[in-house]
């Protein structure tokens, strides 16, 4: 009797933005058979309307920010004005174009992300999926899933990898025009006149830095006591400092109740009867996994009380055939960590090697102006696990940097954490232009457990920002022995 060829392994993958598309291709490249589903395009909320055209706004405040800032270099503009005497111009920002560009870029991207599965032999499958048991997914085509089943995909490993929306408040419901989520600010056509943001983490913190440097008066709104309450305090010190020199009015331990519209804006009301007017707010309260009425707890899946799917660190659940990976997880929300959950849940599933995913290791950043970034433990980790007392760091001020000197950085600095007793770097903050550049060598030197004279012993560019890293390993050398 001929031998018969073993079927493929069957991947069904529900989301098509960083952790689904990384694990579609993994999948393909393991030879299994792999389908995707997908309701809104590749990429995900994460290209669509999240980080790339986020981050692509902010890279244009960033231009707007270095032309401003062109005369502490020597550099001045001029045109003749009427008496032929010169006048510098002002600096304009068309919004309308802005955005268009953006969300073309981002369509282009998807575009681009959808072929590279295609070519690798993913089927991709545009609609809504949900489980049906432990071994399959259901596909509708309608719109938000309300249309007719499509098909039943039989699969043996399942990988959920749905994201999350803005979180929306009852008191301050999002309606597209003046009250905005942050994917509702593409559709601006206008600078607006003045920018309320409520919420003081990363989202509203970079949203906040981009409109005030594009032109918006802008009001942050922050219930705690300092901006980015969940970074290195000294990093967000920093922060609040280039704030407040940008001219933003910084509402600490203001916790806002209400938003509501006025004949000309919005209103936003705050816990202490304060009111705040201005011509539109967004709304940066967190977010919510779009895990509802997809079946998981039906197949056995265990969810948190605000909805994320548990998961380990391999990316799988207490199923032992379903998966997930990113913003719908309990995990970490970061589009690279969702990426090496969806490689790393296929890998495993696969029986390949994989090396449980450490969070340590993970490097993060705010793309604010400077920009913060960070990888490994900080003061706060280090406090909370009562390691702080075994632990040196040190902190290199850029502003004794040659190179920051000349692009002139005024404001930031490195810190680097090690252990004392045996000088292994296990963490640290950049605070500076590009830091999320910067960031890379000491993502390195904690993933490979590198003592900080061998990070010292490396040599840097001079004159270079990356000499602040080997400035600060150096004098760690006596303390970290």
């Amino acid at each position: 009797m001929a031998k018969t060829q073993d079927r493929k392994h069957r991947i069904v993958v529900l989301g098509g933005g960083p952790g689904g598309y990384e694990a579609a291709l993994a999948g393909a490249q393991l030879g299994a058979d792999v389908t995707l589903i997908e309701r809104a395009g590749v990429g995900g909320a994460t290209v669509l309307t999240d980080v790339v055209p986020s981050k692509s706004l902010i890279a244009t405040a960033g231009g707007v920010q270095a032309v401003r800032d062109a005369g502490r270099l020597g550099v001045q503009t001029f045109v003749p004005g009427g008496d032929g005497k010169p006048v510098r111009p002002e600096t304009t920002v068309n919004l309308a174009a802005v955005n268009k560009r953006l969300l073309a870029m981002a369509g282009a991207q998807s575009i681009d992300m959808l072929h590279s599965l295609e070519e690798a032999g993913v089927r991709v499958v545009q609609g809504q999926g949900r489980l049906d048991g432990v071994n399959a997914v259901v596909v509708s085509t309608g719109h938000e899933g309300g249309g007719t089943d499509f098909d039943r995909v039989e699969a043996d490993t399942i990988v959920v990898a749905v994201g999350a929306s803005p979180r929306e408040l009852e008191s301050a419901m999002p309606d597209g025009e003046r009250i905005l989520n942050w994917k509702q600010l593409y559709d601006l056509q206008a600078i607006p006149e003045h920018l309320i943001v409520v919420g003081s983490g990363v989202t509203g913190a970079e949203f906040a830095n981009a409109y005030r440097t594009l032109g918006s008066e802008v009001t942050l709104v922050s219930s705690r006591e300092q901006v980015l309450p969940g970074e290195d305090p000294d990093a967000a010190a920093v922060i609040e400092r280039e704030f407040t020199k940008l001219g933003m009015n910084v509402m600490s331990k203001s916790r806002a109740t209400s938003v509501t519209r006025t004949d000309e804006g919005v209103l936003v009301e705050l816990e202490d009867g304060r009111t705040v007017e201005g011509s539109h707010c967004l709304m940066a309260v967190g977010s919510v996994p779009n895990t509802a009425g997809l079946g998981l707890r039906a197949a056995g899946v265990e969810l948190t009380d605000s909805g994320h799917i548990r998961v380990n660190k391999v990316a799988r659940t207490r199923v032992p055939s379903i998966y997930a990976a990113g913003d719908c997880t309990d995990f970490f929300p970061l589009a690279s960590v969702a990426s090496m959950q969806g490689r790393t849940a296929i890998m495993h599933a696969l029986g390949d090697f994989v090396r449980p995913i450490d969070l340590r290791n993970v490097a993060a950043n705010v793309f604010t102006y400077p920009e913060i970034a960070t990888v490994g433990w900080n003061e706060r980790s280090l406090a909370d696990n009562s390691d702080l007392a075994k632990a040196v760091s040190h902190t290199i001020p850029l502003n004794t940097n040659p190179r920051a000197k000349m692009i002139g950085l005024a404001d930031g600095f490195v810190k680097l954490f090690a252990w004392q007793a045996s000088g292994t770097v296990i963490g640290g903050v950049i605070v500076g232009h590009r830091a999320s550049e910067l960031i890379f060598p000491l993502a390195l030197a904690v993933e490979h457990r590198l003592t900080v004279d061998q990070v010292a012993s490396a040599f840097a560019v001079y004159p270079s920002m990356t000499g602040a890293i080997t400035d600060a390993a150096r004098a760690m050398h006596r303390s970290a022995q």
